[in-house]
């Protein structure tokens, strides 16, 4: 029999490809299986094409053994899906079709929930797969990094003893879908306008006559791979989301007196990375740099790969879409286990290790403790379970937002805040243009003094030698000292051209290395910010609709407290980059001129001493 499915809203099309449903019209698939998030079929008018999956229920012949596993023994996944399953639409009145949404609008408010409403990302229409919402960072495959028989268990989380599976809660009954679950366990959610209590049906959506209140719905954006709608900014601020959140993953934003800033770790801590050892695997055929590292809050050294670094980069990146996690250092494809490319991933890995431990919301998240504490040479198994746990996190998406935690009774001025964030936008793209100029200029000031000025004063030291060897072609004896002076000073001006030569390394390499975790920060930001404009243009567009008397007050008032959330991590945030910046700045400059001061001590030390040759001839 042909797969056929009923429509669960209207849908209408605008864009090639794309074709127009009525609500309760039965269509023809040619697929049951989606392609992010659409589906193909035939309308009931014969038109072939592309529409949204979850517009669309599948009709299906009622299976009898599925009739029983309502019952308590089997509780429901997801907290928004009714234990017994979806109710079969009733069938539509003959002759009546409601009027079409406008364009690109939701669904509709009501207590039906599509497939995939549970999943930690909304499950609203056209939302990508976890998949493509996470599918731009793709941790390092290649050369050592590998991943080895230590990354590549099958077992899970969820396997282990008494752990949790994704999605699944042991403790919570189909009946206890809000409220505390696990001891400090908290249900959240964003869904003002859907009924999450109840869980023993789903009643079909209600549409309100043309005109009526709360008929209008802020639309969603047609580019479904926007930052805003990968990072679950846009089903927060929909309403959209629900989870349970824990009392140890809330992130606090406090009102400091420079404005919105996060909550100062109380447990702050640093942490060391020394002794890059070679060492090898599988009888010797494969080799690795190892770093050990020594947290001052543990003190218990552990040891990682810079391929660990990367899969916790990967895993903070995915966590934290307003939190800009600093890049690390670059990957090289030859000479890894060259000296000179050791050291500087280290340097570069320091400052990355700096720029983490610094962060209150970084340094304290679970992975990143994991990382630092569990030794996974001695405890294997623990080490698994942790990195199981981090990749099935269910605060991601949508459900981070949830996590925030504001300032209670503090009101954002929307058209203050986008005044900041655009300063802000401006200001990282003079420092990212400037910070390229400082870079390239001092790569190329760099190089000079390497090959350039060593070789010139060089050129200088032997021009003074030759003129002594010709001196001492007069064979008179007074003018030996005088011999020796000339010749001592052609060896100073070698010796200066050395000096030029190893500066670099004390001076300038170190602020292109602080450059470089800039320009990786300043690269992160634009992300950051359109997250933030996404939410403010949805703020817009639903008092535009109250305006006009087709949204409740209170609907519109949700969108904004939601977009205020939002405000205020990234107003956090850009506080946070601009204190770390001034530290890091003052700190390197200072380091830089003290550097340059020792240098040309050095330099003038060596005249001097030439000099001083001339007082006895």
């Amino acid at each position: 029999m042909a797969l056929r499915a009923r429509a669960l809203y209207d849908f209408r099309s605008e864009n090639p490809g794309e074709i127009s449903l009525r609500e309760h019209e039965v269509l023809s698939l040619c697929s049951e299986q989606d392609i992010e998030g659409w589906l193909e079929g035939v309308n009931s008018r014969g038109d072939r094409g592309l529409f949204p999956a979850s517009y669309v229920q599948v009709i299906r012949a009622p299976e009898p053994s599925l009739a029983g596993d309502s019952g308590p023994s089997a509780p429901a996944r997801y907290a928004n899906v009714p234990p017994g399953g979806f109710e079969p639409l009733p069938a539509p009145p003959p002759d009546t079709f409601q009027p079409l949404l406008q364009p690109q609008q939701a669904p509709p408010p009501s207590t039906f929930q599509p497939p995939g409403a549970g999943f930690p990302y909304g499950g609203g229409a056209l939302q990508p797969s976890p998949q493509q919402l996470y599918g731009g960072y793709q941790a390092s495959q290649g050369s050592d990094d590998d991943w080895d028989d230590e990354w590549d268990d099958s077992s899970t989380v969820a396997d282990e003893p008494g752990a949790l599976g994704s999605g699944a809660y042991p403790d919570l009954d189909g009946s206890s879908s809000a409220g505390v679950g696990a001891a400090g366990r908290y249900r959240l959610s964003t869904r003002s306008d859907l009924s999450l209590g109840s869980r023993s049906g789903s009643a079909p959506p209600q549409h309100h006559p043309s005109g009526a209140k709360s008929s209008a719905t802020v639309s969603r954006n047609l580019n479904r791979f926007s930052t805003f709608v990968k990072s679950g900014g846009e089903a927060f601020v929909l309403g959209e989301a629900s989870g349970f959140v824990k009392d140890g993953d809330k992130l606090c934003v406090v009102l400091g007196p420079y404005g919105p800033e996060w909550q100062e770790n109380p447990y702050p801590f640093q942490c060391t990375i020394d002794d890059p050892t070679k060492q090898t695997k599988f009888k010797g055929m494969k080799s690795y740099i190892s770093y050990k590292l020594v947290p001052t809050h543990t003190q218990v050294p552990v040891h990682r790969r810079y391929k660990h670094f990367d899969w916790l980069y990967a895993r903070l990146a995915e966590k934290f879409p307003v939190i800009s996690v600093p890049h690390l250092p670059e990957k090289q494809a030859t000479g890894r286990f060259e000296e000179d490319f050791i050291s500087k991933r280290r340097k570069g890995l320091i400052w990355w290790m700096n720029h983490m431990a610094s962060h209150p919301v970084l340094a304290q998240c679970d992975v990143f403790q994991h990382f630092l504490t569990c030794p996974s040479s001695t405890d294997e198994k623990a080490w698994k379970q942790g990195k199981r746990k981090a990749e099935k996190d269910e605060m991601v998406g949508a459900n981070f937002f949830l996590t925030l935690s504001t300032p209670p009774a503090a009101a954002l001025d929307l058209q203050e805040v986008e005044s900041k964030i655009d300063g802000f936008k401006c200001f990282t793209k003079k420092m990212d243009d400037s910070a390229l100029q400082l870079n390239h200029t001092a790569n190329e000031f760099a190089r000079k003094q390497v090959t350039g000025f060593k070789k010139e004063y060089q050129k200088v030291g032997q021009s003074f030698r030759g003129l002594s060897q010709a001196f001492e072609l007069d064979q008179q004896a007074f003018s030996v000292g005088l011999n020796q002076a000339i010749a001592f000073t052609g060896d100073a001006y070698d010796a200066i051209g050395e000096l030029f030569a190893e500066q670099p390394r004390q001076d300038l390499d170190p602020v292109m290395d602080l450059l470089a975790l800039y320009q990786g920060h300043l690269a992160n930001f634009p992300d950051i910010i359109h997250v933030q404009k996404g939410a403010l243009t949805k703020v817009k567009e639903s008092r535009r609709h109250v305006e006009e008397g087709k949204m409740e007050v209170q609907k519109a008032d949700g969108i904004q407290d939601r977009c205020n959330t939002i405000s205020f991590a990234t107003l956090a945030e850009i506080h946070h980059f601009h204190q770390i910046r001034v530290r890091d700045f003052k700190s390197q400059m200072q380091h830089f001129l003290q550097q340059q001061i020792i240098f040309f001590q050095k330099v003038t030390q060596k005249l001097e001493e030439a000099l001083h040759k001339y007082d006895s001839v």
